[in-house]
């Protein structure tokens, strides 16, 4: 049987889990994060495929690459963006049902709401 750590309560460790989350608060990165879900890409590629500036995705990949979600790869003249821990796919797929059922539930009950208050 996998015995899984307990949520850690230090707080040094509350301030990393804390950054980490902020790093994944910007929809930028996590339209870099969805595209390189197919795979390793230069920086032309996730420019191409984002629409993201060059300057702006620059300083997102590095955020990303600091924050150890991303690694970076020198293939001769360009650098290629990967994955670093393919389970951040598993975090933001609980992260998005969550909320994808919160809004399902807020549009039945203002729904209901409706219903209840319609002038006859």
């Amino acid at each position: 049987m996998l015995k899984t750590k307990s949520f850690q309560t230090e707080p040094v460790v509350i301030a990393a889990v804390a950054e980490y989350f902020k790093v994944l608060s910007e929809v930028s990165r996590l339209q870099i994060l969805i595209c390189l879900k197919s795979g390793p890409m230069n920086v032309m590629e996730i420019a191409d495929a984002t629409g993201l500036g060059q300057a702006n995705l620059s300083k997102h990949l590095k955020v990303l690459t600091q924050a150890g979600v991303l690694s970076r790869q020198p293939k001769g003249t360009s650098a290629f963006y990967e994955i670093a821990d393919p389970m951040i796919f598993e975090l933001c797929e609980i992260a998005c049902n969550r909320i994808s059922d919160r809004i399902l539930q807020q549009a039945e009950s203002l729904k209901a709401i409706r219903s209840n208050t319609a002038v006859f």
